[in-house]
């Protein structure tokens, strides 16, 4: 069985958290938007995944950015300031209770339409919002055990097919990929770029590392990681050679290390590749062990707030 970097901690307080719709709150299973949503009939919508940590959400000003910069790629008025969308995060999780260990979803579809179609001037109603805050804790068996890849077939398209740095609900390639990746019996898919570079994985982005230095793609494939962003900053602080630039699968099989990097699970490791094992030490390697340190450190650090 697939265990991946969101594979959580089974927490039965999620049957009875409220959900943010719109300025309101329901509870689970009244949770509804239309059929007739932007998001549900063409994955016209974009999102952000945050984390609340001692009571605040680390690098808030980072997602948010990416967030603005996502709707104004699509064209897409929020209807909301940074400071009102602050508040809906802020209303729910003081709503449920939540201080710490929390994952939440943030999404927001252009809105309802008249009739099934693509076209935006068909919408009738404002944009809908939805958080969805639950209680995760990452599962501490997958750091331990770290996670396998499989090289899916799907690539990673163009920015002029489809940014892959826009945060949008458009993911059945990577689905695709993951459904790849599980039926081949590993945990996640690791997904390349057009030219045959390595690119990201389907939901995380992919480091290695080789004699002491950090790789990872050159960007232009993969999500505009938030957590990929904070782990690159923290190396270079640290003195460590860090490089973002195309490598292959030959880099990846031969390398000391590797480890994928995600806003749920931090730095979780890479145990295998393909069928291939990475390095020679199981769970986290000593670079990896020393990155997840730097990248707390600056969790702990981000004060969490708008600027």
């Amino acid at each position: 069985m697939a265990h991946g970097t969101h594979e959580a901690v089974p927490d039965a307080r999620n049957d009875d958290v409220l959900i943010y719709i719109n300025g309101e709150f329901f509870a689970r299973p009244d949770a509804k938007v239309s059929v007739f949503d932007s998001g549900f009939l063409v994955g016209d919508g974009i999102w952000e995944g945050l984390r609340l940590h001692g009571g605040r959400f680390p690098f808030l000003d980072r997602h948010l950015d990416r967030l603005f910069a996502g709707a104004a790629m699509i064209g897409l008025d929020l209807g909301m300031t940074r400071h009102g969308i602050v508040e809906a995060l802020r209303q729910t999780v003081e709503r449920n209770g939540m201080h710490d260990d929390v994952h939440v979803r943030l999404m927001v579809t252009r809105g309802d339409k008249k009739t099934p179609s693509q076209h935006p001037s068909n919408v009738i109603s404002g944009p809908n919002m939805v958080i969805i805050a639950e209680h995760k804790l990452a599962d501490p068996a997958v750091k331990q055990r770290g996670v396998s890849l499989f090289t899916a077939t799907i690539r990673r398209p163009p920015p002029d097919t489809l940014d892959q740095r826009l945060n949008c609900h458009s993911k059945l390639h990577e689905v695709i990929a993951l459904i790849q990746a599980t039926t081949a019996g590993a945990d996640e898919a690791l997904m390349l770029d057009p030219t045959g570079a390595v690119a990201t994985c389907n939901a995380t982005n992919f480091f290695v590392v080789r004699k002491g230095e950090v790789w990872t793609s050159t960007g232009h494939y993969n999500l505009k990681g938030i957590t990929r962003g904070v782990v690159l900053e923290v190396v270079r602080a640290a003195g460590i050679p860090a490089r973002e630039q195309a490598f292959s699968l030959t880099d990846v099989y031969s390398a000391d290390e590797a480890f994928v990097t995600g806003t749920f699970g931090g730095l979780t490791p890479v145990r295998e590749v393909d069928g291939r094992q990475i390095g020679n030490v199981a769970g986290m390697g000593p670079m990896t062990v020393r990155l997840q340190a730097l990248y707390e450190d600056a969790v702990a650090a981000d004060p969490g707030t708008v600027g």
